[in-house]
Protein backbone atom coordinates (compact mmCIF):
# COMPACT_ATOMS: atom_id res chain seq x y z
CA UNK A 1 0.00 0.00 0.00
CA UNK A 2 1.66 3.58 -0.90
CA UNK A 3 1.92 5.96 1.91
CA UNK A 4 0.59 8.89 2.86
CA UNK A 5 1.51 12.68 3.17
CA UNK A 6 1.23 12.70 6.02
CA UNK A 7 -0.02 15.80 8.56
CA UNK A 8 -0.80 18.56 6.30
CA UNK A 9 -1.70 22.16 6.75
CA UNK A 10 -4.11 24.49 4.91
CA UNK A 11 -1.92 27.66 4.08
CA UNK A 12 -3.33 31.28 2.82
CA UNK A 13 -2.42 34.13 0.47
CA UNK A 14 -3.97 37.27 0.82
CA UNK A 15 -3.66 39.19 -2.52
CA UNK A 16 -4.26 43.17 -2.01
CA UNK A 17 -5.87 43.47 -5.51
CA UNK A 18 -9.05 43.82 -7.62
CA UNK A 19 -9.46 40.86 -10.18
CA UNK A 20 -11.62 42.17 -12.90
CA UNK A 21 -14.26 39.28 -13.63
CA UNK A 22 -15.64 38.54 -16.57
CA UNK A 23 -18.62 39.77 -15.68
CA UNK A 24 -17.15 43.05 -15.19
CA UNK A 25 -17.28 43.65 -11.35
CA UNK A 26 -13.66 43.89 -9.53
CA UNK A 27 -13.14 41.94 -6.83
CA UNK A 28 -10.89 41.90 -4.05
CA UNK A 29 -9.04 42.12 -1.80
CA UNK A 30 -8.84 38.16 -2.43
CA UNK A 31 -7.95 35.01 -0.05
CA UNK A 32 -6.92 31.84 -1.26
CA UNK A 33 -7.17 28.60 0.72
CA UNK A 34 -4.31 25.99 -0.24
CA UNK A 35 -2.27 23.23 0.62
CA UNK A 36 0.76 21.55 -1.26
CA UNK A 37 2.82 18.77 -1.17
CA UNK A 38 6.01 16.91 -2.09
CA UNK A 39 8.35 19.54 -2.97
CA UNK A 40 9.77 21.55 -5.24
CA UNK A 41 12.89 20.56 -7.58
CA UNK A 42 15.57 22.84 -8.72
CA UNK A 43 14.29 24.21 -11.56
CA UNK A 44 10.92 24.57 -10.05
CA UNK A 45 9.45 22.25 -13.02
CA UNK A 46 7.67 19.40 -11.24
CA UNK A 47 4.44 21.38 -10.23
CA UNK A 48 0.95 19.85 -10.69
CA UNK A 49 -1.89 21.53 -9.97
CA UNK A 50 -5.09 19.83 -8.77
CA UNK A 51 -8.35 21.72 -9.45
CA UNK A 52 -11.58 20.14 -7.33
CA UNK A 53 -15.17 19.97 -8.28
CA UNK A 54 -18.10 21.24 -7.36
CA UNK A 55 -17.75 21.52 -3.05
CA UNK A 56 -14.71 20.36 -2.95
CA UNK A 57 -11.50 22.14 -0.95
CA UNK A 58 -7.83 22.71 -0.60
CA UNK A 59 -7.62 19.62 1.34
CA UNK A 60 -6.56 17.22 -1.52
CA UNK A 61 -4.42 14.61 0.51
CA UNK A 62 -3.30 13.39 4.16
CA UNK A 63 -4.95 14.21 7.08
CA UNK A 64 -5.30 17.47 9.21
CA UNK A 65 -4.62 15.73 12.83
CA UNK A 66 -3.65 12.73 13.84
CA UNK A 67 -7.40 12.86 14.90
CA UNK A 68 -8.56 12.59 11.73
CA UNK A 69 -11.15 10.05 10.27
CA UNK A 70 -10.73 10.95 6.65
CA UNK A 71 -8.43 11.80 4.55
CA UNK A 72 -8.17 14.50 1.86
CA UNK A 73 -10.73 13.78 -0.80
CA UNK A 74 -8.23 12.41 -3.53
CA UNK A 75 -5.87 10.84 -1.20
CA UNK A 76 -5.93 7.78 -3.16
CA UNK A 77 -4.18 9.48 -5.68
CA UNK A 78 -1.90 12.06 -4.15
CA UNK A 79 1.63 10.35 -2.49
CA UNK A 80 4.65 8.70 -1.84
CA UNK A 81 4.47 6.25 -4.99
CA UNK A 82 0.54 7.18 -6.21
CA UNK A 83 -0.49 8.49 -9.40
CA UNK A 84 0.58 11.87 -8.70
CA UNK A 85 3.75 10.93 -6.60
CA UNK A 86 5.01 13.20 -4.35
CA UNK A 87 8.53 12.01 -4.22
CA UNK A 88 8.87 13.34 -7.85
CA UNK A 89 5.95 15.79 -8.36
CA UNK A 90 4.69 19.16 -6.17
CA UNK A 91 1.48 18.90 -6.14
CA UNK A 92 -0.54 22.11 -5.23
CA UNK A 93 -4.67 22.67 -4.62
CA UNK A 94 -6.41 25.74 -4.45
CA UNK A 95 -9.85 26.09 -3.25
CA UNK A 96 -11.76 28.19 -5.48
CA UNK A 97 -13.21 31.42 -5.23
CA UNK A 98 -16.89 31.70 -4.35
CA UNK A 99 -16.45 28.49 -2.02
CA UNK A 100 -16.55 28.86 1.22
CA UNK A 101 -13.94 26.76 2.28
CA UNK A 102 -11.21 29.12 2.99
CA UNK A 103 -10.73 31.12 -0.14
CA UNK A 104 -12.79 34.21 -0.97
CA UNK A 105 -16.48 33.73 -1.35
CA UNK A 106 -19.97 34.75 -0.38
CA UNK A 107 -19.29 34.06 3.39
CA UNK A 108 -16.38 36.31 3.41
CA UNK A 109 -16.37 39.91 4.66
CA UNK A 110 -16.96 42.46 1.90
CA UNK A 111 -14.09 45.13 3.60
CA UNK A 112 -16.89 47.99 2.02
CA UNK A 113 -19.36 47.23 4.27
CA UNK A 114 -17.64 45.19 7.21
CA UNK A 115 -20.46 42.64 6.68
CA UNK A 116 -21.00 39.38 4.96
CA UNK A 117 -21.07 39.42 1.15
CA UNK A 118 -23.77 37.04 0.58
CA UNK A 119 -25.84 38.24 -2.47
CA UNK A 120 -24.01 40.93 -3.02
CA UNK A 121 -20.66 38.61 -4.15
CA UNK A 122 -20.56 39.19 -8.32
CA UNK A 123 -20.93 35.84 -10.12
CA UNK A 124 -18.11 34.20 -10.58
CA UNK A 125 -17.17 31.55 -14.21
CA UNK A 126 -14.56 29.09 -14.29
CA UNK A 127 -12.41 31.50 -16.29
CA UNK A 128 -12.35 33.64 -12.83
CA UNK A 129 -11.33 31.43 -10.73
CA UNK A 130 -8.36 30.38 -13.01
CA UNK A 131 -7.00 33.93 -13.03
CA UNK A 132 -7.09 33.61 -9.09
CA UNK A 133 -5.16 30.67 -9.04
CA UNK A 134 -2.43 32.13 -11.62
CA UNK A 135 -1.92 34.81 -8.83
CA UNK A 136 -1.01 32.38 -6.34
CA UNK A 137 1.30 30.54 -8.65
CA UNK A 138 3.03 33.84 -9.25
CA UNK A 139 2.84 34.45 -5.80
CA UNK A 140 4.96 30.87 -4.94
CA UNK A 141 7.11 31.31 -7.56
CA UNK A 142 6.24 28.74 -9.60
CA UNK A 143 6.65 29.54 -13.64
CA UNK A 144 5.11 26.44 -15.17
CA UNK A 145 2.93 23.19 -14.81
CA UNK A 146 3.41 20.05 -15.48
CA UNK A 147 0.13 19.50 -15.39
CA UNK A 148 -3.42 20.61 -14.56
CA UNK A 149 -6.00 17.49 -14.06
CA UNK A 150 -9.08 17.82 -12.45
CA UNK A 151 -12.39 16.04 -12.25
CA UNK A 152 -15.96 17.72 -13.46
CA UNK A 153 -15.72 21.41 -12.61
CA UNK A 154 -11.81 20.83 -12.04
CA UNK A 155 -11.93 19.18 -15.53
CA UNK A 156 -12.99 22.65 -16.99
CA UNK A 157 -10.56 24.67 -14.75
CA UNK A 158 -7.84 22.35 -15.87
CA UNK A 159 -9.10 23.30 -20.16
CA UNK A 160 -9.32 27.40 -19.20
CA UNK A 161 -5.74 26.93 -18.01
CA UNK A 162 -4.56 25.44 -21.03
CA UNK A 163 -6.49 28.08 -23.15
CA UNK A 164 -5.43 30.80 -21.55
CA UNK A 165 -2.66 30.26 -20.08
CA UNK A 166 -0.09 28.36 -23.03
CA UNK A 167 2.83 29.58 -21.83
CA UNK A 168 2.72 28.55 -18.51
CA UNK A 169 0.40 25.00 -18.48
CA UNK A 170 2.74 21.79 -20.25
CA UNK A 171 -0.78 19.70 -20.55
CA UNK A 172 -3.92 19.17 -19.03
CA UNK A 173 -5.97 16.27 -17.72
CA UNK A 174 -9.85 16.77 -17.48
CA UNK A 175 -11.80 14.18 -15.86
CA UNK A 176 -15.64 13.46 -16.39
CA UNK A 177 -15.66 17.13 -18.35
CA UNK A 178 -17.84 19.40 -20.93
CA UNK A 179 -17.04 21.92 -23.20
CA UNK A 180 -20.53 23.77 -22.14
CA UNK A 181 -23.08 22.65 -19.00
CA UNK A 182 -26.00 21.29 -21.45
CA UNK A 183 -29.77 22.55 -20.67
CA UNK A 184 -30.40 19.11 -18.77
CA UNK A 185 -27.67 19.90 -16.27
CA UNK A 186 -28.23 23.16 -15.98
CA UNK A 187 -31.82 22.38 -15.28
CA UNK A 188 -31.20 19.99 -12.04
CA UNK A 189 -29.55 23.07 -10.76
CA UNK A 190 -32.59 25.11 -11.27
CA UNK A 191 -34.07 22.57 -8.71
CA UNK A 192 -32.18 23.04 -6.60
CA UNK A 193 -31.92 26.54 -6.37
CA UNK A 194 -35.69 26.01 -6.17
CA UNK A 195 -35.49 23.88 -2.92
CA UNK A 196 -33.24 26.52 -1.31
CA UNK A 197 -35.61 29.92 -2.60
CA UNK A 198 -38.27 27.92 -1.12
CA UNK A 199 -37.13 27.14 2.23
CA UNK A 200 -38.25 30.24 4.74
CA UNK A 201 -34.97 30.38 6.44
CA UNK A 202 -33.23 31.24 3.40
CA UNK A 203 -34.40 35.30 3.57
CA UNK A 204 -32.75 35.79 -0.20
CA UNK A 205 -29.54 35.21 1.02
CA UNK A 206 -29.45 37.09 4.52
CA UNK A 207 -29.92 33.65 7.23
CA UNK A 208 -27.86 33.74 10.15
CA UNK A 209 -25.07 30.98 9.78
CA UNK A 210 -26.30 29.33 12.91
CA UNK A 211 -29.77 28.78 11.54
CA UNK A 212 -29.28 28.26 7.87
CA UNK A 213 -31.95 26.98 5.43
CA UNK A 214 -31.48 23.68 5.87
CA UNK A 215 -33.95 21.91 4.51
CA UNK A 216 -34.07 23.56 1.24
CA UNK A 217 -30.19 23.04 1.03
CA UNK A 218 -30.47 19.28 2.14
CA UNK A 219 -33.02 19.03 -0.61
CA UNK A 220 -30.63 20.76 -3.30
CA UNK A 221 -27.80 18.37 -2.37
CA UNK A 222 -30.11 15.30 -2.71
CA UNK A 223 -30.93 16.63 -6.52
CA UNK A 224 -27.29 17.02 -7.46
CA UNK A 225 -26.30 13.86 -5.84
CA UNK A 226 -28.56 12.15 -7.96
CA UNK A 227 -26.82 13.37 -10.64
CA UNK A 228 -23.62 11.89 -9.55
CA UNK A 229 -24.81 8.54 -9.43
CA UNK A 230 -26.51 6.47 -12.03
CA UNK A 231 -29.40 3.78 -12.58
CA UNK A 232 -26.84 0.93 -12.38
CA UNK A 233 -25.36 2.20 -9.69
CA UNK A 234 -28.28 2.72 -7.26
CA UNK A 235 -29.46 -0.94 -8.03
CA UNK A 236 -25.68 -2.14 -6.92
CA UNK A 237 -26.11 -0.11 -3.45
CA UNK A 238 -29.68 0.10 -3.05
CA UNK A 239 -32.07 -2.02 -5.22
CA UNK A 240 -35.62 -2.05 -3.89
CA UNK A 241 -34.57 -2.37 -0.43
CA UNK A 242 -37.10 -0.96 2.04
CA UNK A 243 -35.43 0.76 5.35
CA UNK A 244 -35.83 -2.10 7.87
CA UNK A 245 -36.77 0.30 10.72
CA UNK A 246 -40.04 0.97 8.58
CA UNK A 247 -43.09 -0.42 8.17
CA UNK A 248 -43.67 -1.23 4.03
CA UNK A 249 -47.10 0.06 4.62
CA UNK A 250 -46.41 2.86 6.48
CA UNK A 251 -47.41 6.27 4.50
CA UNK A 252 -44.00 8.07 5.64
CA UNK A 253 -42.20 4.66 5.70
CA UNK A 254 -38.68 4.95 3.18
CA UNK A 255 -36.69 2.79 0.31
CA UNK A 256 -32.97 2.66 1.54
CA UNK A 257 -32.33 5.18 -1.23
CA UNK A 258 -34.37 7.89 0.31
CA UNK A 259 -32.76 7.91 3.33
CA UNK A 260 -29.41 7.62 1.84
CA UNK A 261 -30.78 10.60 0.20
CA UNK A 262 -31.89 12.23 3.48
CA UNK A 263 -28.48 11.58 5.55
CA UNK A 264 -26.22 12.86 2.62
CA UNK A 265 -28.28 15.54 2.49
CA UNK A 266 -28.63 16.62 6.53
CA UNK A 267 -24.89 15.53 6.58
CA UNK A 268 -24.47 18.21 3.64
CA UNK A 269 -25.71 20.71 5.73
CA UNK A 270 -22.76 20.87 8.23
CA UNK A 271 -20.10 21.29 5.76
CA UNK A 272 -21.07 23.83 3.28
CA UNK A 273 -22.82 27.54 3.29
CA UNK A 274 -25.74 27.73 1.26
CA UNK A 275 -24.79 30.60 -0.84
CA UNK A 276 -21.58 29.68 -1.45
CA UNK A 277 -23.31 26.09 -2.94
CA UNK A 278 -25.39 28.19 -4.72
CA UNK A 279 -22.88 30.49 -6.39
CA UNK A 280 -20.63 27.23 -7.44
CA UNK A 281 -23.93 26.08 -9.10
CA UNK A 282 -24.47 29.18 -10.81
CA UNK A 283 -20.47 28.54 -11.84
CA UNK A 284 -21.11 25.37 -13.36
CA UNK A 285 -24.38 26.68 -15.38
CA UNK A 286 -22.01 29.43 -17.14
CA UNK A 287 -19.28 27.16 -18.11
CA UNK A 288 -18.68 27.69 -21.76
CA UNK A 289 -15.36 27.26 -23.25
CA UNK A 290 -16.30 29.09 -26.06
CA UNK A 291 -17.39 32.55 -23.90
CA UNK A 292 -15.37 35.52 -25.64
CA UNK A 293 -14.30 33.23 -28.40
CA UNK A 294 -15.38 33.16 -32.00
CA UNK A 295 -17.13 29.55 -31.00
CA UNK A 296 -15.66 26.31 -30.13
CA UNK A 297 -12.91 25.75 -32.62
CA UNK A 298 -11.60 29.02 -31.81
CA UNK A 299 -11.44 28.56 -28.66
CA UNK A 300 -9.40 25.01 -28.79
CA UNK A 301 -7.24 26.97 -31.17
CA UNK A 302 -5.99 28.37 -28.23
CA UNK A 303 -4.93 24.84 -26.74
CA UNK A 304 -1.58 23.88 -27.63
CA UNK A 305 -0.55 21.31 -24.90
CA UNK A 306 -1.19 17.89 -25.02
CA UNK A 307 -4.26 17.08 -23.57
CA UNK A 308 -5.54 14.02 -21.72
CA UNK A 309 -9.39 13.29 -21.71
CA UNK A 310 -11.39 10.49 -19.92
CA UNK A 311 -14.92 9.85 -19.57
CA UNK A 312 -17.23 7.29 -18.32
CA UNK A 313 -20.15 5.58 -19.86
CA UNK A 314 -22.46 5.92 -17.04
CA UNK A 315 -22.04 9.34 -16.67
CA UNK A 316 -25.23 11.25 -17.89
CA UNK A 317 -24.36 14.36 -16.13
CA UNK A 318 -21.78 15.46 -18.44
CA UNK A 319 -22.12 12.54 -21.18
CA UNK A 320 -19.54 11.00 -23.01
CA UNK A 321 -20.58 12.78 -26.05
CA UNK A 322 -19.95 15.65 -24.66
CA UNK A 323 -15.96 14.71 -24.54
CA UNK A 324 -16.31 13.36 -27.00
CA UNK A 325 -17.56 16.85 -28.61
CA UNK A 326 -14.03 18.64 -27.91
CA UNK A 327 -11.65 16.08 -28.55
CA UNK A 328 -13.15 15.90 -31.98
CA UNK A 329 -12.69 19.48 -32.86
CA UNK A 330 -8.91 19.17 -31.02
CA UNK A 331 -8.34 16.21 -33.51
CA UNK A 332 -9.38 18.13 -36.24
CA UNK A 333 -7.05 21.12 -35.61
CA UNK A 334 -4.41 18.55 -35.38
CA UNK A 335 -3.79 19.20 -31.59
CA UNK A 336 -1.71 16.17 -29.26
CA UNK A 337 -5.15 15.06 -27.92
CA UNK A 338 -5.66 11.86 -26.35
CA UNK A 339 -9.15 9.83 -25.13
CA UNK A 340 -11.03 7.53 -23.10
CA UNK A 341 -14.15 6.30 -22.76
CA UNK A 342 -13.66 4.10 -19.33
CA UNK A 343 -16.05 1.76 -18.61
CA UNK A 344 -18.11 1.80 -15.24
CA UNK A 345 -21.77 1.72 -13.48
CA UNK A 346 -21.05 4.59 -11.25
CA UNK A 347 -21.74 7.34 -13.34
CA UNK A 348 -20.89 11.00 -12.79
CA UNK A 349 -18.72 10.06 -9.46
CA UNK A 350 -17.03 6.91 -11.25
CA UNK A 351 -13.60 9.22 -11.10
CA UNK A 352 -13.71 8.96 -7.36
CA UNK A 353 -15.44 5.88 -6.90
CA UNK A 354 -13.50 3.99 -9.52
CA UNK A 355 -9.78 5.75 -10.27
CA UNK A 356 -7.76 2.73 -10.83
CA UNK A 357 -9.60 1.93 -14.28
CA UNK A 358 -7.62 5.34 -15.51
CA UNK A 359 -5.17 6.10 -13.45
CA UNK A 360 -2.57 3.56 -15.86
CA UNK A 361 -3.20 5.73 -18.27
CA UNK A 362 -2.58 9.17 -16.63
CA UNK A 363 0.55 7.66 -14.82
CA UNK A 364 1.98 6.68 -18.72
CA UNK A 365 1.11 10.07 -19.72
CA UNK A 366 3.15 12.13 -17.00
CA UNK A 367 6.18 9.48 -17.46
CA UNK A 368 5.65 10.79 -21.63
CA UNK A 369 6.09 14.11 -20.42
CA UNK A 370 9.09 13.61 -18.69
Amino acid sequence: MSASVGIVTTQYADFEVELQLESGRLLGPLRLAYETYGTLNADRSNAILVCHAWTGDAHAAGRHSEEDRKAGWWDDMIGPGKVLDTERYFVLCSNVIGSCKGSTGPTSINPRTGKAYNLTFPVVMARDMVRAQKLLLDRLDIPSLLTVIGGSMGAMQALEWGIHYPEVVRSIIPIAGTGRTSPMAIALNALARQAVFNDPLWKKGNYKPEHPPADGLALARAVGHISFLSDTSMHLKFGRKFTATDGLFDFFGRFEIERYLAYNGASFVERFDTNAFLYLAKTLDLYDVAWNFDGLDDALSHLSCPSLWFAFTSDWLYPPGQTEEVVTVLRRLGKPVEYHLIDSDYGHDSFLVEPEKFTPKVVAFLNRLG
